[in-house]
């Protein structure tokens, strides 16, 4: 089971208690706990697509949670050149740079 997620809380809490708490007790809480559907592996490679098909800067924190998940470096790596073509080479590039980071830390 993964840990307590309180990233809503801690960074929107007091201005967005509402969001946060639907980030925390919903999202994470709820969605990420139901393992017996799909793994916590499994999710952050999901995760970490969309993440990266959006340019989202949320991609970053995604990437090491996937690290933590079991996530290997080269999976990252394959994941990132498979949708390079489907997503465009400028993600790919940022999402490399962040993975190189984050997965070269060992």
């Amino acid at each position: 089971m993964a840990k307590k997620q309180t990233a809503g809380r801690d960074n929107l809490g007091e201005f967005a208690p509402q969001f946060a708490g639907l980030n925390d007790d919903v999202l994470f809480g709820e969605v990420w706990s139901r393992e017996s559907e799909l793994s916590p592996r499994d999710r952050s490679m999901i995760t970490c697509a969309s993440l990266m098909t959006q340019g989202a800067p949320q991609l970053e924190a995604h990437l090491n949670i996937a690290k933590q998940n079991g996530v290997t470096k080269d999976e990252i790596v394959e994941l990132i050149t498979h949708l390079a073509f489907y997503t465009g080479w400028p993600k790919a590039w940022s999402a490399f740079t962040m993975a190189k980071e984050i997965f070269d830390e060992e």
